[in-house]
This record gives C-alpha cells, structure tokens and sequence, in this order.
C-alpha cells in the first residue's frame, strides 16, 4: 500500500468509524449468531495476493459487525465502562501510526519523557499523594502498565521480593526457596478474579477474606488471618485491597488495612481499575483516607477516564523495590542523565507510546470535562436508582458511582427469569451478580454516549418485560384455577347425592 492508498483507506475508515459512534444507539447491543458463525464466512487459507482496501470494509460490515457485541452502545450495562472517545481513538491512530515504542530513554526519548509527565499529571487530578509523582525528591514513581491485571502482578511480585528479603537480612541461615515456600498473601472475597490470577503467576498463595454487610474488608479480618497464618509458620507478603470492587463497587477500609501492612511491614496493593477514575472529582476523595500506608496503587484510565485501551496508571511509594524485582543485573545501563527508568518497574522489557493516548484525553477534554464526564454518568445511575425504589416490585440492593443493583422481589427465580429474557431480547446487555446469596440485576453506566434518555430506554425494557412476566402468570393460575373448577364440576355432575343437597348445591363455590 503507497501513501496515497493510505490516505485514502484512513479517510475512509475514519468515516466508518464515525458512522458507526454516530449510529450505535440503533442497533441491538448483542448479536444475533450462534458460535462459530464466523468460518463459513473468512476462507480457510489467506490470499495468495493481496487485494486492494476497497474489499474490506464491505466485509466488515458482512462479516465482523453481525458478530459484533457493541460495547460502546448506550445500551450495554455489563461489566465495566471501557474508554472511547474521539481524542483516545485518534491517540492510537497515532501511537500505531507513529510505530515508536521504547525501552529505555535513548530508544525513545520522547515516549519515555511524556509517560513521565503525564503520570505526574494523572497523579495531581487524582489528589494522590506527593510520594508518588515521578518528579518528586523521593524514590517514588508512576507508569503505564496495560491492564489493572498486570499492575496487580507487578505489585505483588514486588511485595514478594521486598519480603523475601526483609526475611533473609534477619535469618542469613535461610535460602530464598525457604522464604518463597511460606509466603501468604491476602485480598477479599469480592476482589477481581485478575487477584486470583496474579497469585498463581507470582507462586504466592492468595487467601480470599470474607468482607462486612457493605462487602468491605475491613481490619480485624486481614489481622486475624494474619496472626493465624503466623502462628502456623507462614509469611504474610502482600495485601490487595480494592477501592471499587468488580461486583458492587465497594471500597475497603484502607485506614485499618494500611495500618496493619504497616505494623506487620506488609506490601499493600490498591486495585481501583474503574473507581479510580471518580478520584478527579474532589467530592470523592475522602474514599483515598488511609492511602499513605500503601505502596503500589492502580487505575485503568481506559475504563472511565475516556482514554481507549490499553492504558493501565500505577504508581509506587518507592521504585527501587520494583527494580529489585524486574532490573536485572545484565541489563544494559541508560542513560544517566535522565530518570526515572520505567523499563525496570513493569515486565515486558518494551512498551507502547501510551502516553500519547492520556496526552491527547487530557488536553481536548481537561480536568473539568473529565470531571463532567465522571458526575453525569454518577447521576444517571442515581436517575435509575431512583426508578427502581419507586417501583414496588423491585428491591434495591446496592448503589454504588455509576454501579445499581437491584431485584424483584420474592426469591431468584423471578430475577432469574427477567435476566434470560433481557438477555434473549438483545436490547440491553446487563450481567447478574449475587448480592447477600440474592441474586440481583448489576447495572452499569458504561457509554459515553449513554444520556437520560437511555435510561428511561432500559428502564422500560425492563418494566415491560416484568409485566409481560406477571401478565403470564396471572393467566396460569387463571387456567389452572379453571380447569381445577371443570374437574371439580365434572366430579361433581357424576355424582349422586340426595335432592335436598342438589338444592342446596351452590356450584359458584367453585367458580
């Protein structure tokens, strides 16, 4: 392809893109096609010579867009937000455009000086503290890991090593096979499963702790699981603790917990992947009480901050311990006259221009669009909670940022039933989750796109799904209640009883 060609294909993909945002609202969120759809349409074997770009995107719409589950449709509920906006989408128009990724600073200096800067610039919207921006006296220090499960790694292996040597300066007799064998690490039950999996890729057990009613972990859990692991010879390494968990968005108690890590010189790991993005926003901040006991924090400005995947933020209160895990000894010196070397705090040894994605968001949007963006998408979930309490049928069970909850009243199997027929109908697309053993309908502000409008939209999906549910049923035990009447009738008329009972007989008992 020349450059004319490019020019040409770019235009008219950017088009079809912006058709596609524009008209998104119109189509139904999930597709309509059954697992593997997909072969019959895409041959077996690639073309033996290449085809000119006019081809493709009339496949993508033969071809990818029936299989396509919109995710940026104003109607999907589900899971999280995942960024898109258009100065993200252009951003990565020119990170790959662009093709400069980077090791160290020589490779590319200017990936590696705007990562630098724009984590400081994340970390003051956030109101982190200052031991954590990269331009500060201190050892700490922020970078772009590319998703919330790799920034809990990172942070775990760093506890890891941090406490394995802890333990080796104090028992020089012990072998660090010794120490990695007793270690223990700690999270709630309510923790992302990427938690889960961190633990298995670092080989460090991972205990999930039950959390209070509102699905926090609080202190005197983490701290009698502590003393009982101790007490049985383990080594307690890490702690995550989540500010905005997966299923209810809730926020641990980082005031106690981060005062045990501290007392028991234990890596405490904050896993804010979505709420993260609310810390822009000075009315949430208290929720960041206790966070100068923590040593590693992350979130995902790819899920709500308007910034398109993949883009991770993660800082550290001291750097030289994620060195101590990822530099190795052979590694090639960088230049000396500029740090921080983000390539010793992540593990690929490469990374993405990133930075130019948040570059990009920050400066089109600014804080207070950002801010705008956070508070509108909070009032709408507030919009929809205060649908569900007025309509007695449904039970509200959590609210939480843009995060509702809630069920019809009575036992599962209702809520159950209003789930598949969502679900069936493909207007929406909203996940169930277990609140309490009650399971609810988790529903999320997701899209950008998503106004008042979209609400009252899914809100009448769901009423009138609910109605069609009652309407159904009442009709049963109508029939049912008729047909019992008819063989009663029936049992009735075939029996002899005396005259003055047949006179007596008043057959609108049954009816």
């Amino acid at each position: 392809m020349d450059v004319e060609s490019f020019r040409e294909f770019g235009k008219a993909s950017v088009d079809y893109i912006a058709d596609y945002i524009e008209n998104i609202r119109k189509k139904k969120v999930l597709p309509s096609v059954e697992p593997g759809y997909l072969q019959n349409e895409i041959p077996e074997l690639a073309p033996i010579s290449g085809e000119p770009w006019q081809n493709i995107l009339p496949d993508v719409d033969r071809v990818i867009l029936p299989g396509l589950t919109h995710w940026h449709s104003p109607h999907f509920h589900a899971y999280f937000p995942t960024a898109n906006s258009f100065p993200g989408v252009v951003g990565e128009l020119f990170l790959s455009g662009l093709g400069s990724i980077s090791t160290d600073w020589q490779s590319n200096p200017a990936c590696v000086e705007l990562e630098v800067r724009m984590m400081d610039w994340l970390a003051k919207m956030l109101g982190l503290p200052e031991h954590f921006l990269n331009e500060s006296e201190g050892p700490g220090g922020g970078v772009i890991q590319n998703a919330a499960s790799e920034s809990t790694l990172v942070g775990l292996l760093s506890g890891k090593q941090r406490t394995v040597k802890h333990v080796l300066d104090k028992n020089p007799n012990l072998t660090p096979e010794d120490v990695k064998g007793k270690l223990i690490a700690y999270t709630s039950k309510e923790s992302n499963s990427s938690v889960e999996k961190a633990s298995l890729l670092a080989s460090v057990p991972m205990r999930l702790l039950p959390t209070d009613s509102d699905c926090r972990l609080r202190g005197n859990t983490l701290q009698e699981a502590i003393q009982k692991d101790k007490a049985e010879g383990l080594i307690p390494c890490c702690v995550v603790a989540s500010l905005g968990t997966t299923g209810t968005c809730a926020f641990d108690d980082l005031e106690e917990i981060g005062q045990i890590c501290q007392n028991e010189n234990i890596w405490l790991h904050v896993d804010a992947a979505y709420a993260g993005a609310a810390l822009v926003c000075p009315e949430y901040r208290y929720l960041l009480k206790g966070i100068d006991h923590v040593d590693s924090f992350n979130f995902n400005p790819h899920k709500w901050f308007l910034t398109n995947s993949d883009c991770s933020a993660m800082w550290f209160k001291n750097t030289k311990d994620a060195e101590a895990a990822f530099k190795l000894k052979a590694a090639i010196p960088s230049n000396p006259a500029f740090e921080p070397e983000l390539e010793h705090w992540q593990i690929p040894s490469s990374r993405r221009f990133r930075a130019l994605k948040l570059w990009f968001v920050m400066r089109i949007y600014g804080v207070q669009g950002i801010q705008k963006h956070i508070r509108h998408q909070v009032s709408l979930a507030k919009y929809l909670e205060d649908l569900v309490t007025a309509d007695k049928r449904f039970e509200l069970l959590i609210s939480s940022l843009g995060v509702v909850g809630f069920r019809l009243n009575g036992d599962d199997t209702a809520t159950q039933k209003l789930l598949d027929k969502i679900t069936e109908r493909k207007n929406l697309y909203i996940m169930p989750y277990y609140y309490q053993n009650k399971l609810m309908v988790r529903f999320v502000v997701c899209s950008r796109l998503t106004e008042k409008e979209d609400i009252d939209f899914a809100w009448k999906e769901i009423t009138a799904i609910v109605e069609t549910m009652f309407n159904k049923t009442s009709r049963k035990n109508i029939k049912k209640k008729k047909d019992i009447n008819a063989a009663i009738l029936t049992k009735v008329a075939a029996t002899t009883f005396p005259t003055d009972f047949n006179d007596k007989l008043n057959l609108g008992l049954f009816l």
